[in-house]
């Protein structure tokens, strides 16, 4: 008499690596206004006024932000330039990409 095993092989579904969703301008506004990032060895809180405060190694550094064609941008005096960056997320981390590419990342601190 043969006996034959059944055996049951059971996939589940591996999450995939989540993906960057690039924002909006309106969804930069809402993923920043009011709330505070944390950086590598900053943080820097965003007033719904246009003002942000960036705080690194105890020293405050008060400049202006903005949005404007979907990009975050900030200035800080004394100059008058301002700096754009295209805004992704991913879950509870967003990243800043500058016009040549370079990348800064944060998560919120609040």
């Amino acid at each position: 008499m043969r006996r034959f095993a059944l055996i049951a092989l059971i996939v589940l579904p591996v999450p995939a690596a989540a993906e960057w969703t690039v924002l909006s301008g309106e969804e930069i506004r809402a993923a920043l206004t009011g709330r505070t990032l944390a950086y590598e060895s900053a943080t820097q809180d965003f007033r719904a006024s246009g003002k942000t405060l960036y705080v690194t190694n105890g020293r405050d550094s008060w400049g202006n932000w903005r949005i404007e064609d979907d990009r975050y941008c900030s200035q800080w005096p004394p100059s008058d330039l301002w700096a754009c960056y295209a805004m992704d997320r991913q879950g509870n981390v967003l990243r800043f990409v500058g016009e040549r590419d370079d990348i800064t990342e944060a998560i919120y601190a609040d």
